[in-house]
């Protein structure tokens, strides 16, 4: 018996010496790969300073394109989906900007509802600014009057920040479930 768990401390001991030679090697790989950033860095920073106004506007064209590229426009929607009550109808969605922030890809939207229930666009409003993916502000109110039915347009300012992989919220009871679509009296 004694000799077993001597075998077994040898293992355990060659597996722990393995485990930290595997480690002093990783940490110098990180340590290497940083100091490669840091070098790559620099060379960018030279070689923005040495374009010239025009080639620097290109450059952030370019950077947008690619943020707008790989932008997941059904995803968005999905998620707009997934906050709006079923009394408010989005009727205008106009994107600002497409940018990425570190590793996220973030789109600024001018984003309008209407709705005739109040309580129910501070509670989207709510809800979204909770979602962990949108930032909403309302930025305005306009009181519109048909000969049926009076109601609001909201107008409202978000920054929505992309999240990758699948929703794992189903939708919400609240959303517009009507076979008649849009503001119901």
């Amino acid at each position: 018996m004694i000799g077993l768990a001597g075998m077994a401390m040898i293992f355990f001991l060659a597996k722990l010496k393995e485990n930290s030679e595997l480690n002093k090697i990783t940490v110098a790989q990180i340590e290497q790969m940083d100091e490669e950033v840091t070098r790559l860095k620099g060379e960018g920073e030279k070689v923005q300073q040495q374009l010239s106004p025009q080639q620097r506007e290109l450059l952030v064209a370019s950077h947008k394109l690619v943020a707008n590229k790989s932008f997941g426009w059904s995803r968005l929607f999905a998620d707009l989906e997934s906050v709006l009550p079923g009394s408010v109808s989005a009727s205008r969605i106009a994107v600002e900007n497409v940018y990425k922030d570190g590793d996220q890809v973030k789109a600024e939207l001018d984003f309008a509802v209407l709705s005739r229930d109040y309580a129910a666009v501070m509670s989207m409003i709510d809800s979204m600014n909770n979602s962990g993916l949108f930032q909403a502000e309302l930025r305005g109110q306009d009181r519109q009057k048909t000969e049926r039915i009076t109601y609001t347009e909201y107008s409202l300012r978000l920054v929505y920040t992309q999240n990758y992989g699948y929703s794992t919220s189903a939708p919400t009871t609240d959303i517009a479930q009507t076979t008649q679509g849009g503001l119901q009296p």
